[in-house]
Parts: C-alpha cells; structure tokens; sequence
C-alpha cells in the first residue's frame, strides 16, 4: 500500500478508536459554518485535526470544514466525517473520505472508511478498487455483487417527484445519508443516485471507486450503476421530470 494510503488508514484507525471507546461532550457543539456550507460539529472538527497531523506533509489539505488548511503542491480533498448527522444521532452509517490528487491534476489515491463497521475502501489510479477493515490489514478486490435488491438515492427527501416516480417503476431504494460513502457500496447495490448540487467532499473519492462502473454526472444529477441499462432507465426517469418542471 502507498504511504499516502497507509497514513490514512492510520488516521482512520485512530479516529475509529477514539469515537467507539471515548467520548466527549465536546463532538456535540455546533461551530461555524464550515467551507462545504454545512455547520461543523466538534465531531467534524476532531477527524480533521486527526487527518491534518497525519497528512499535511503530502500536500495541501482541504477540507469541507475548514476549507485550504496549508500549502503543497498535491491536493488532498477531505471530508472528516461524511454523514456527520448520522454520527451525532448514533445511526451507523457514517464515515470519512480522502482523495489525492497529485501537483499535475490526476487523482492518484482515495481511501473512504465506514466508522461504524470498520469497513475500508480504497484505490491507487490504475489499480483495481480494493476493500477490507480496520485494524486487519487484509485487502480483496471489490467484486460486484449480482444479487442485489436495492439501490442507494440519497437526499430523497428533498426530492418527493423522482420518489413517486421511482416506486411507479418499482425501483426500490435506501437514503442513508452519506454519499462518499454510497459511492463506495455502489459495486454492492443496484445503483447510486444524487439529484441536485453536490460539492468535490462529496464525491472526489467515491467517484474513484466507481473506476469501472456506468456514470452519469450533469449538472442536476448523479447515477452510478453497475448496470448500463439501470443507469439509463433513472437517467430517463430524471429527466422527464427536470421537463415537467421547466
């Protein structure tokens, strides 16, 4: 593994260990609002410190709280906690995201962990997108798995139309509330979906786990699929409703 990689999945491990065996009052305050546009939590703030001490000597780190954290040629892109509502109200999908992108403009690694299984995801640019989890330091190729029921769209609330429209095609899905980390489970599920504007903490890593996959980004939505045919079908679904609405 990469040293970029390696210091990461240290990070991970300390930021795992910490959250599941102490705790402090201190996650819970609200902040400022952070540079992704979203109020940053003690919890947020605490797994960016821990990703700053282990990779500021990389490149320049940015993250959605705290926006560009010090200088260097590479970019690394950094969400601290991805689903950070889902961590503060104990719901066990929630996680962090990293991606590194070098001083020519190419992501060359990306790791996404979910803290509350201890699963981890990462790949290197031109390797196949690997999995495992903390603590094992045992690393399988992420197969596809062909026996899936459901798909993933997250932010369905705010979008009730693509809701109705989903279920009257009997299209079913969860809205777990991490979108790295869905992206990261998009080889394990049907599809991934995101409709509105999303931001690069949100998606730098897991599209380079999605390496492979059908993908479709405009500029109101996202689909990832591990089925060409699924992906158009939303696509279609999508679409006629963004005509509607014109």
């Amino acid at each position: 593994m990469h040293p970029f990689l390696l210091a990461t999945l240290k990070a991970n491990e300390i930021i795992h260990d910490t959250i599941n065996n102490k705790h402090s009052a201190e996650w819970y305050q609200k902040h400022s609002v952070g540079a992704g546009g979203d109020i940053s939590s003690g919890f947020d703030l605490f797994a960016e410190k821990v990703f700053y001490d282990h990779l500021h000597h990389f490149g320049s780190i940015e993250s959605e709280e705290s926006g560009v954290m010090n200088d260097g040629k590479a970019k690394i892109i950094i969400d601290p906690i991805d689903g950070s509502d889902n961590a503060l109200s104990k719901f066990g999908y929630f996680g962090t995201s990293v991606a590194y992108i070098n001083s020519s403009g190419i992501l060359e690694h990306a790791m996404i962990c979910n803290l509350a299984t201890s699963e981890v995801f990462w790949v290197t640019k031109s390797n196949i997108p690997q999995h495992g989890k903390l603590f094992q330091n045992i690393w399988m190729p992420i197969e596809l798995n062909n026996h899936s029921k459901i798909g993933i769209f997250e932010r369905a609330y705010a979008y009730p139309s693509v809701v109705q429209a989903l279920h009257d095609n009997d299209i079913k899905f969860r809205s777990p509330g991490a979108l790295a980390l869905s992206l990261a489970y998009a080889r394990w599920v049907d599809f991934v979906l995101f409709v509105g504007p999303f931001r690069i903490y949100d998606v730098a890593a897991g599209l380079a786990l999605c390496e492979g996959l059908e993908v479709i980004i405009q500029e109101d939505y996202a689909i990832v699929s591990k089925e060409k045919g699924i992906a158009l079908k939303i696509e279609q679904i999508i679409n006629s409703i963004l005509e509607e609405n014109l």
